[in-house]
């Protein structure tokens, strides 16, 4: 008797942790399709924002070069307006670089390393040796 009980305990304690997995299974992957959902409409609206821009740098080329031929032949307006949008982009492209900045360096100068990594996650660094490791020297 003592025997079925603890086999019953067992297949009940099996079945709810089979429950429980599944549970929280379709939990993660409705929080997973909610998120998707939400990116995918953020990405369209990207997407669409960044064709409505393409357009209106279209018509304001167009503008430009009229404007040009009317003083200059159609061809001439056309480089010129060629010539004025490769100087926009080349500007656009060096404020673009400009704004990166050099990654801090490396070692921590006048002090220590920090106990634990800055994400907090994970073990702590490994201790600084007190003399560095030697080295073999190989010559040639």
């Amino acid at each position: 008797m003592n025997n079925r009980s603890e086999n019953l305990e067992h297949h009940l304690d099996r079945h709810l942790v089979e429950e429980l997995a599944q549970v929280a299974r379709e939990t993660v992957r409705d929080e997973l399709r909610e998120q998707s959902r939400r990116q995918r409409r953020t990405a369209l609206l990207y997407a669409a924002s960044g064709a409505a821009a393409l357009y209106a740098g279209g018509a304001v080329a167009l503008a430009v070069g009229l404007a040009l031929a009317s003083g200059l032949p159609g061809w001439a307006a056309a480089l010129l307006t060629a010539a004025l949008l490769g100087v926009v982009a080349y500007g656009l492209r060096g404020a673009a670089h400009g704004r990166h900045t050099p990654h801090p360096p490396h070692r921590v100068v006048g002090g220590a390393a920090p106990a634990a990594p800055p994400t907090g996650l994970g073990m702590p660094y490994p201790p600084m040796p007190q003399t560095p490791p030697d080295v073999p020297h190989h010559r040639a």
